[in-house]
């Protein structure tokens, strides 16, 4: 039993005991967050801090597939525009238009002074009665006279009547009916004198040729007007109309680059009145002849459609334009000529992307005022750095400033 009661003695846990002590593991763990928050730390101060940039986003190609061959300058012009004259001379009596008024074809513009015309064609009138009236005395006398002939003939058939009385009535009857015939024949030259007058008369009233919009007023009543110039007082219209559906671009092409332009090539028009509105148009004709002392060719470009705010005359820029396909190349696209440095003798940009800066190689095209056209190395949808590169190096933090 001593033995037994030994063991579980050996085995009973001594309560009153000190615990062991945990200092140790806890300083450990003190020393490692001193340890990882100084190298945090350390890394924090001692990385490179991020570039402030201002940016702008290169814009995609507008013309999609097409690019440009050519470009040239010209003018708005109307294939159909008049100045509409007078076929008489006279003195301008009445005008009824005015500058910006739209005309149909046939309306009255104008009229002339026509009372002498008037006059004239009472007379004319007058004569063309005056015959009708002898000529239908002449016909009474015919028949009489043919009433005359017949009864001689049957006396001169029974030997009553003598050879010289039939021979008296045959000539009376003859001269009667060339009478006739003549008076006849007056009778028609007068009418068609009348016409003649009755068509000067119209000529006084003068009418618009053809539908469009009235752009000058040349004469006022008072003034005298004229087919030709005749004088200095002498005006040769009375105004001039403009059929504004005929409106088209006339365009003087260099002999040199005329291969690079077809008929019903596209085209695109920007008028210089509004420069951010790019117009549609096509090559209608190219004018088989050149110039001699300019050297150039005419092409007719005709827009795809009309605005009211195209007007003759005005001045456009055109750029003649091949579709995609065979020969289809990389488009060039415009960026702010602050963006372009000078490294190594070479024209770069700095890109930004994923927050980083990165060079690129560009090949610089044309200039225009603050701009430059960069023919090879952007694509477009690029974020394009402006400001604050100039001690950017490649793979350099950046980011972007208000």
């Amino acid at each position: 039993m001593s033995a037994d009661r030994q063991t579980l003695d050996e085995l009973r846990i001594d309560r009153a005991a000190a615990p062991r002590s945990r200092r140790p593991v806890a300083i450990v763990l003190v020393v490692l967050t001193i340890v990882i928050a100084a190298v945090g730390a350390v890394w924090w101060f001692s990385r490179t801090k991020a570039v402030l940039v201002r940016t702008v986003l290169v814009q995609q190609p507008t013309s999609g597939s097409d690019r440009t061959l050519l470009n040239a300058s010209g003018y708005v012009t109307a294939r159909r525009e008049s100045t509409v004259s007078s076929k008489v001379t006279g003195k301008v009596i009445e005008v009824l238009v005015e500058e910006g008024m739209k005309v149909e074809a046939g309306q009255v513009l104008a009229r002339i002074d026509s009372i002498n015309v008037e006059k004239s064609l009472h007379l004319a009138e007058a004569h063309v009665e005056s015959t009708r009236r002898a000529l239908d005395e002449t016909r009474a006398s015919l028949e009489q006279a043919e009433r005359e002939l017949r009864r001689i003939s049957q006396l001169a058939a029974n030997d009553v009547a003598s050879k010289s009385e039939l021979d008296r009535a045959e000539s009376e009857a003859r001269v009667l009916k060339a009478r006739l015939a003549r008076q006849e024949a007056d009778v028609t030259a007068q009418e068609r004198e009348v016409a003649l007058w009755k068509q000067q008369l119209d000529d006084t009233i003068i009418r618009a040729p053809f539908s469009g919009i009235v752009t000058s007023k040349n004469a006022q009543p008072g003034e005298m007007i004229s087919p030709m110039s005749a004088g200095g007082f002498t005006r040769t219209g009375i105004c001039t109309i403009v059929d504004m559906s005929s409106l088209e671009v006339e365009v003087d092409v260099s002999e040199s680059y005329i291969n690079r332009v077809q008929p019903r090539q596209p085209v695109e028009a920007t008028l210089d009145s509004y420069p951010d509105w790019h117009i549609p148009a096509k090559v209608i004709a190219i004018i088989p002849t050149a110039d001699r002392q300019k050297a150039t060719v005419k092409v007719r470009v005709g827009f795809e459609k009309l605005d009211p705010r195209i007007l003759p005359h005005m001045s456009v820029k055109v750029a003649f334009q091949t579709a995609g396909g065979e020969g289809k190349v990389a488009q060039p696209v415009r960026i702010p000529k602050a963006a372009v440095r000078q490294r190594d003798g070479r024209d770069i940009v700095w890109i930004m992307r994923d927050g980083k800066a990165e060079r690129r190689a560009v090949t610089v095209g044309t200039t225009h005022d603050n701009e430059v056209v960069i023919a090879a190395g952007l694509n477009g949808g690029e974020r394009l750095v402006i400001d604050g590169a100039d001690n950017l190096a490649d793979g350099a933090r950046v980011t972007e400033g208000k």
